[in-house]
């Protein structure tokens, strides 16, 4: 929707000033905005400081823009995958989402007493504190567990495996 708006708009102002063209052409007076703005354009040179900062604000502008089309969109939600038939359904689960299923199987494991873990496009990041077991156990127990509870997500792009650190 905002880009059928905004080429809606170009459209507008494209239309607006080939029609000036056309009347110039045609031996008619340009538009009194256009002639404005000739006038204006005469008296500012590219030197002057409100030029300068105008041409800045749009450069940054541009900059931010660009950055906003590379960047992928819904950036909180992570897709899921479709069912073998292509039916058009879409699902996604919220980052929060998966990171609190994926807590709540950690919690399972023997000798856990906190866990926080943190769920990002591409990686999982685990951080849990043990209390009676071996460090190693217990790793290689949420390795396992992490492991089947990523696959129950249903993710479409899963995160690569999950980086655990066990710690008293």
């Amino acid at each position: 929707m905002p880009a059928a708006l905004t080429a809606l708009a170009l459209l507008g102002v494209a239309g607006l000033f080939l029609y000036d063209l056309a009347a110039v052409r045609a031996h008619r007076p340009g538009m009194s905005w256009r002639r404005e703005l000739a006038r204006q354009l005469d008296r500012h040179t590219p030197a002057d400081l409100s030029v300068l900062l105008g041409g800045g604000a749009l450069a940054v502008a541009g900059a931010v823009l660009l950055l906003l089309a590379f960047t992928p969109g819904l950036r909180g939600i992570l897709p899921m995958r479709t069912p073998d038939g292509d039916t058009g359904l879409r699902a996604g689960l919220g980052r929060k989402d998966a990171a609190q299923v994926l807590r709540d199987r950690a919690m399972e494991v023997s000798g856990v007493r906190s866990v926080r873990v943190k769920v990002g496009r591409s990686r999982i990041g685990v951080r849990a504190t043990s209390h009676f077991r071996e460090l190693d156990d217990v790793r290689a127990d949420l390795d396992a567990v992490l492991a089947v509870g990523v696959e129950e997500l249903g993710l479409a792009h899963p995160p690569h495996h999950p980086h655990v650190r066990v710690r008293r």
